[in-house]
């Protein structure tokens, strides 16, 4: 009679705790279920939007090949407003800029690509949009503008690459002492594939003025024979130079 009695017992406090806690328990399961079943609606949602923004960006880069800019750009403007948090919606901008440049619309190409470091996310497409921007505003011969965009940045991938052009966007700028120290750093860069072209790189130090192009040789970044081939060129420079000097002053002389 006591097992029985104390089997009573339990059910009775089961009962009452039940009544009073049941709707809780309830309650807690159904927003379990209904957590679950929308997690798995939003990932299934998630999933469809990336396979339709594939495919759309599919068709816009057939269209950038065939330079069809109307229809690029319809289906650029359906990614960024319909898929706007998609990769897709990043490299379609990329793609544009590419088209636009084809075209001759290098500030459409200026505009897409600012619009694509303006994005959240996605910081490899704009460390690529950051580049691609300051090849079209040296293109557009606005040098300073490449400089705000690329000083202080600091991206080991793209050190070299972007040292090159703010090389370029200091010479350009009258600023030969930054130009000389920004090549000389591309030029340093260990990466074990290199980034940027050497010689060229060594050509713009040749180009600079002479005061800059001294100090080439004071580094270890040029091998002897490289610096020796800088100083001949320069001194071969000199003697153009030079050679035209007296020339204008002969013709000049006879004249009289």
């Amino acid at each position: 009679m006591d097992d029985l009695q104390s089997e009573k017992e339990q059910i009775e406090e089961f009962r009452a705790w039940w009544s009073e806690y049941g709707r809780y328990v309830i309650a807690g399961v159904v927003i379990a279920v209904g957590g679950l079943i929308g997690f798995n609606q939003y990932t299934s949602h998630k999933l469809a939007a990336q396979v339709e923004a594939s495919e759309l960006f599919e068709s816009l880069a057939e269209n950038v090949v065939g330079g069809k800019l109307d229809e690029a750009e319809s289906i650029a403007d359906d990614l960024a407003n319909n898929y706007a948090n998609t990769t897709y919606a990043a490299q379609s901008r990329l793609a544009m800029a590419r088209l636009y440049m084809d075209k001759n619309r290098d500030q459409d190409a200026a505009d897409v690509l600012t619009e694509l470091l303006a994005m959240r996310g996605n910081d490899a497409l704009k460390n690529v949009g950051r580049l691609r921007l300051a090849h079209v505003l040296l293109y557009q011969d606005k040098p300073q503008e490449v400089a705000d965009l690329l000083e202080g940045i600091e991206v080991v991938a793209f050190a070299a690459l972007y040292d090159e052009l703010l090389g370029d966007a200091y010479a350009a700028l009258g600023r030969t002492a930054e130009a000389g120290d920004a090549y000389r750093r591309a030029m340093a860069d260990p990466s074990p594939t290199p980034t940027i072209d050497r010689t060229l790189v060594q050509m713009k130090l040749v180009d600079l003025p002479e005061v800059v192009v001294a100090k080439i040789a004071e580094t270890d970044l040029v091998e002897p024979g490289e610096a020796a081939e800088v100083d001949d060129e320069v001194e071969a420079a000199e003697e153009v130079e030079a050679s035209d000097a007296v020339e204008a002053a002969e013709q000049g002389g006879e004249s009289g």
